[in-house]
């Protein structure tokens, strides 16, 4: 079944749940009318109705009728959500998590039968529709409900499907790579600011460097090396400031952070 034809739930609507359902209805071609957002604020709910999006704060009202059921709610609350909903999931249904560190087998040990769940790892970039997801299939998870979550995120982004082994891997980098990266564009634009730039022109032009220089990786068949080298001129400014870049230990902060994130995310999924 196409992606415009299902009835989406999403449980909790918060920077990752609001952000996804902004996406699929802006940039997905979803019906916003075939949404429904379950959240406790009321001042979320009525973002959410503007849009068009039908909103509640009982999550088992948000079940049935629904195709996929997405779970976007804080790690620490899946236990007691889970535990609320159990009984009222039905195998047909698929169910798609985007919480950081929870497995899919502390998933299905709540549920009963034989229903699927999929793990995704996306970013609140899928509200731009530029989203990086990673997807991992429960065990009772068909090829066909994999496909179908594949499919929705690809709406918003880009995905792929990794082994969940790696889903902790895939949040110390990609999952919370955004934020690196956003201390990368601020300090780029602080280093215009100081040597000289009007802050407003600096930071326009560190946001718009880094996401040409994102694009050209992601177009070109190149190493970044490669890339980073052909605008390297011998004695010119460039090498200058990437031989500051590693002495002050950039690398190898990025490389810790994404480390220090997995390691976080794998003390989540802990019980």
């Amino acid at each position: 079944m196409a992606v415009e034809a299902q009835r989406l739930a999403v449980l909790g609507a918060g920077n990752m749940g609001s952000a996804l359902i902004h996406g699929l209805v802006q940039w997905g071609h979803v019906e916003p009318g075939c949404i429904t957002a379950v959240d406790p604020r009321p001042s979320v709910r009525q973002s959410l109705d503007a849009l068009g999006v039908a909103t509640t704060d009982q999550a088992p009202a948000a079940l049935p009728g629904h195709d996929v059921i997405i779970l976007a709610v804080k790690p620490q609350v899946a236990p007691a959500l889970l535990a609320e909903l159990c009984d009222q999931v039905e195998p047909e249904q698929t169910v798609i998590s985007v919480m950081a560190g929870v497995t899919t087998a502390a998933i299905e040990g709540y549920l009963s039968g034989s229903v699927p769940v999929v793990r995704a790892m996306p970013q609140t970039l899928v509200r731009l529709g530029a989203g990086a997801t990673a997807l991992c299939a429960g065990h009772h998870a068909t090829a066909d409900a994999l496909a179908l979550a594949v499919a929705l995120f690809e709406r918003v982004g880009s995905a792929v499907v990794v082994p969940e082994s790696l889903m902790d891997a895939v949040t110390g980098l990609s999952g919370s790579g955004p934020a690196y990266l956003y201390t990368v564009i601020e300090a780029l634009s602080d280093g215009g600011v100081r040597v000289g730039l009007p802050r407003d022109v600096a930071l326009r032009l560190a946001a718009q460097t880094a996401l040409g220089a994102a694009r050209m990786v992601l177009e070109s068949t190149d190493h970044p090396a490669v890339l980073r080298d052909q605008v390297t001129s011998p004695g010119g400014t460039t090498i200058a400031g990437v031989h500051k870049l590693e002495e002050k230990g950039l690398r190898d902060a990025l490389i810790s952070a994404v480390q220090a994130a997995a390691a976080r995310a794998a003390e989540l999924g802990r019980p």
